[in-house]
C-alpha cells in the first residue's frame, strides 16, 4: 500500500494544481527583489588621492585600479597619442625595462595592465606589497622608451589597413564624425598621418599634465582591512605629487536639424551596416537616465525581447540581430539603432527602425512588458553584487559624479517606480525619428534606394572621415591646384595688383528672412580687418581682427577668435591667399573637373593635413570662383555651407571683388549684396581696437 500511495497523492495533488492555474496566461510578473547595496570606506591622501576600499575575504584576492578623471582630450592632428600613452605607461621605467616588469609581475602570478586613463592590478594577499611595488614604481617614473613607441605605432598602423573593408570601424568612424563633428573628441579618429606624427615627447606631455593624484581615485577590493588598505596607499602612492590639470569645454552637439543620410561605399559588400543615430544629452545619476535605461531595454537593448529583435529579426527576417544604445555620459553621448542586413532589404529595414521609433513615442508601453524589463534590470543588479568590484564601481561612481550616496539603493526603488508614462516622456525627448543622422556602410549600387530618407531628398557619398565622394572627370595635363588658383588669381586683377592693396572699404547689405542688414567690411596693411552688420541702426555683430589678435562682438558681448577662427580671419584679410595658403597650414588638392549648371569647373579641397576645410568650384573658361562648400561645427551642429559667388564687381585696373553671393547654411539662405569698394579708404583710429 504504501508503495501504491505516493503516486497516487502526486498525480492527485498535479490534478489540482492544473484546475486551479490558466495555462492559457502567463505567470504575472512578481515584485522587484529587494537589494542591499554593500558598504564601501573613502580616505583621502594628503596629495588629493581619492582611496576607495571594499572588504571581503572570501578569497585571499586583492585588487587595485587606478583611475585618473581628466576630461576628454582633443587630440588634433596627432591623433592616438592619449592612446599610445596609455599602451606605453608599463613598458618601462627609470629602474626597469618592459621585459623586467612583465617578469616581476609575472613570477608572483599577478596580473597587470595600463591605460589611457589608468591602471589596475590584482594578486594573491600576499604579494600584494610585491604588485604595488612594481605599480608605484611605473606610476610615478614612466619613460615612454622610443622603441616600444615604434613597435605600437607599427601595430596600429597595420590594424588601420585592416579597418578599410571593416564595416564596423568605418560605420564608428562616419558616425562619429557626423554625430560629432571632427574638432570634438568624440568625433575624431586616427589615421596613418596622425599616428606617424605622435612623438615620444607628446607622451610625456600628456603624462605630466593629466596623470595627478588630486584627480584620480585608488580601488583596493578583496582580502584587506581598511586600515592596512590606507596603508598601502600612502606608501606606494603618497609621494604622487599634485598639481593644476586644464579643463576642457566643447560645443555640445545637437540632432541634425533635418534628416541627413550618409552612404560609405564598400565595394563587394553583400550586406548593409545600418546606424540610426545622433548625439543627445543624458546625464549620469538623473532620473531621466533611470527612465532612459527602461526605454532601451525595451526598444532594442539585449535580449531577443525587444521591439528591433521582435520586428527585423523575428518577424521580418531581416536580419540576426538589431540593438540599440541610449546610455549617459558627463560630456555627451547618442542614440543609436543599428543592424546589419542583406543589401535588398537596405530600405525595408531602414523604414522599420524609423517605425519603432515613432511607436515607442507614440504609444504608451504594456504595462506587462514595462513589469518584465524592469525585474529583468533589477535582477541584473541583484547578481551583480555577488561580486565585490561591482560595489566598489558603484562606490566610484558615487564619487567620480558626485552622486548621492544612497543613489544605488535607490536607484532600485526609482527603478520598480518607473511607469509607462515616464518611459514615453523620455522617448518623447530623446527619440527623434525625423532629426536622425542615417549612416550605412555598403555597395553603392543601394544608394538610390536611400534617397527617400534625406530631408534633401539625396544621400551622400562618403568618405569615413565624413568627406564627400566626388566622381569626377581627371583634369588636363599640366593643371595642378596651383595653376587653377593662380588662373583665379588673375581673373580678379592679377596677383602683382592685388599684393600692392593695402586697404579697402566694402560696403553692402545682407539680407535674409526678409530683413535688409547694411555691412561693412575694412581692411588695412593685408593684417587688420574690420567687419560689422547693422539692424535698425544697432550694430549686432562685429569681427576684428588686429595683426595675431582677433575677436568677435555680438550684442556687445565679446569672443576672442582663437585658432581656426582666428586663422579665417587672418585669411579673409590677405588679398593674395590663395597664392600662400602654406603660410596658413593649408594644402590646396586638385580633385578633377565637375560640372555646375553645365559649367565646368575644377574642384580644389583645402586639406589641413587630412582633413577637409572646404571645398572650391572655379570656372575652367573664366578662372572665378563659383561655389565654395564646407562642413563645420557652429553653435553646437555639423553645419554644412554652400556659397555661391553669383556675380563680381570691376574696379578699376581690373580688380574685382564678389559683388552678389548666395550661402545656405542650417536650412537658412542669406544674400550679401556688395554696392561699392574703395581702394583709397579712411580708416577712424579705433576701427580696429581689440578692447
Amino acid at each position: 500500500m504504501k508503495k501504491i500511495f505516493l503516486p497516487i497523492l502526486m498525480i492527485a495533488l498535479s490534478l489540482v494544481t492544473r484546475a486551479q492555474i490558466d495555462r492559457s496566461q502567463p505567470p504575472a510578473a512578481g515584485p522587484a527583489p529587494a537589494i542591499n547595496i554593500g558598504e564601501y570606506q573613502l580616505y583621502t591622501l594628503e596629495n588629493g588621492l581619492k582611496v576607495i576600499v571594499v572588504e571581503n575575504h572570501k578569497l585571499p584576492r586583492v585588487s587595485y585600479t587606478i583611475t585618473v578623471d581628466f576630461d576628454p582630450v582633443l587630440e588634433g592632428d596627432k591623433s592616438g597619442y592619449v592612446n599610445f600613452a596609455g599602451q606605453l605607461m608599463n613598458a618601462g621605467t627609470l629602474s626597469m625595462k618592459k621585459a623586467e616588469i612583465d617578469e616581476a609581475v609575472d613570477f608572483i602570478g599577478a596580473s597587470f595592465s595600463t591605460s589611457s586613463d589608468g591602471m589596475s592590478g590584482s594578486c594573491l594577499s600576499r604579494h600584494a606589497d610585491k604588485l604595488l611595488a612594481v605599480m608605484s614604481d611605473v606610476l610615478l617614473n614612466p619613460t615612454f622608451p622610443e622603441e616600444e613607441l615604434e613597435k605600437v605605432r607599427k601595430q596600429a598602423i597595420s590594424s588601420l589597413q585592416s579597418e578599410k573593408t571593416s564595416p564596423d570601424a568605418l560605420s564608428a568612424k562616419v558616425t562619429g564624425v557626423l554625430n560629432y563633428g571632427n574638432r570634438h573628441p568624440y568625433g575624431e579618429f586616427v589615421t596613418e598621418a596622425s599616428l606617424s606624427a605622435v612623438k615620444r615627447e607628446d607622451l610625456m606631455r600628456f603624462y605630466e599634465t593629466y596623470w595627478r593624484p588630486n584627480i584620480a581615485y585608488l580601488v583596493i577590493v578583496g582580502d584587506i582591512t581598511p586600515e592596512a588598505a590606507k596603508k598601502q596607499a600612502e606608501t606606494y602612492f603618497g609621494a604622487w605629487k599634485r598639481a593644476e590639470v586644464p579643463t576642457h569645454k566643447y560645443p555640445v552637439p545637437a540632432a541634425p536639424l533635418a534628416s541627413r543620410v550618409a552612404l560609405v561605399p564598400l565595394p563587394g559588400a553583400v550586406q548593409s551596416t545600418i546606424d540610426v543615430t545622433y548625439p543627445v544629452v543624458l546625464r549620469p545619476g538623473t532620473d531621466e537616465a533611470i527612465h532612459a535605461g527602461v526605454l532601451n531595454n525595451i526598444f532594442g537593448g539585449s535580449g531577443f525581447q525587444t521591439r528591433l529583435m521582435q520586428n527585423l529579426r523575428e518577424d521580418k527576417g531581416f536580419t540576426y540581430g538589431a540593438y540599440s544604445a541610449l546610455s549617459p555620459d558627463k560630456l555627451v553621448s547618442d542614440f543609436s539603432a543599428r543592424t546589419n542586413v542583406r543589401n535588398e532589404v537596405t530600405d525595408s529595414a531602414i523604414v522599420e527602425l524609423l517605425f519603432e521609433m515613432r511607436r515607442i513615442v507614440d504609444e504608451l508601453v504594456a504595462d506587462t512588458t514595462l513589469q518584465t524589463v524592469k525585474n529583468f534590470m533589477s535582477g541584473r543588479v541583484a547578481r551583480s553584487l555577488e561580486r565585490p568590484q561591482t560595489i566598489a564601481n558603484f562606490a566610484l561612481n558615487i564619487e567620480r559624479y558626485k552622486l548621492p550616496k544612497d543613489f544605488y539603493a535607490n536607484y532600485l526603488r526609482k527603478l520598480n517606480a518607473t511607469t509607462a508614462r515616464d518611459v514615453q516622456a523620455v522617448a518623447t525627448k530623446f527619440i527623434r525619428p525625423d532629426n536622425v543622422n542615417i549612416t550605412v556602410v555598403g555597395n553603392k549600387e543601394i544608394a538610390s534606394k536611400l534617397d527617400k530618407f534625406a530631408k534633401t531628398g539625396k544621400a551622400e557619398l562618403m568618405q569615413a572621415d565624413g568627406s564627400k565622394i566626388i566622381d569626377l572627370k581627371p583634369a588636363p595635363d599640366g593643371i595642378t591646384a596651383q595653376v587653377v588658383l593662380n588662373n583665379y588669381l588673375a581673373a580678379i586683377g592679377g596677383q602683382s595688383a592685388l599684393a600692392k592693396i593695402k586697404g579697402y572699404e566694402q560696403v553692402g547689405e545682407m539680407r535674409a528672412m526678409g530683413m535688409n542688414m547694411p555691412m561693412k567690411i575694412k581692411m588695412k596693411d593685408q593684417n587688420k580687418m574690420l567687419f560689422t552688420v547693422n539692424v535698425q541702426g544697432m550694430e549686432v555683430m562685429k569681427q576684428v581682427l588686429n595683426q595675431n589678435q582677433g575677436a568677435m562682438y555680438q550684442m556687445g558681448q565679446k569672443m576672442p577668435l582663437e585658432g581656426d577662427d582666428l586663422n579665417d580671419l587672418r585669411m579673409q584679410a590677405d588679398p593674395i591667399v590663395e597664392s600662400r595658403y602654406a603660410q596658413y597650414g593649408l594644402t590646396p588638392v586638385l580633385l578633377g573637373v565637375d560640372k555646375i549648371n553645365e559649367e565646368e569647373v575644377y574642384v580644389v579641397e583645402l586639406r589641413n593635413n587630412e582633413t577637409v576645410k572646404s571645398t572650391d568650384y572655379f570656372s575652367t573658361k573664366t578662372g572665378l570662383r563659383v561655389k565654395t562648400f564646407s562642413v563645420e561645427e557652429a553653435q553646437g551642429q555639423v553645419v554644412t555651407t554652400e556659397t555661391l559667388y553669383n556675380e563680381y564687381l570691376t574696379l578699376k585696373k581690373g580688380i574685382r571683388f564678389p559683388s552678389s553671393v548666395t550661402q545656405r547654411a542650417g536650412g537658412q539662405t542669406m544674400e550679401m549684396v556688395t554696392t561699392s569698394v574703395s581702394l583709397k579708404p579712411k580708416f577712424e583710429p579705433a576701427d580696429f581696437e581689440i578692447k
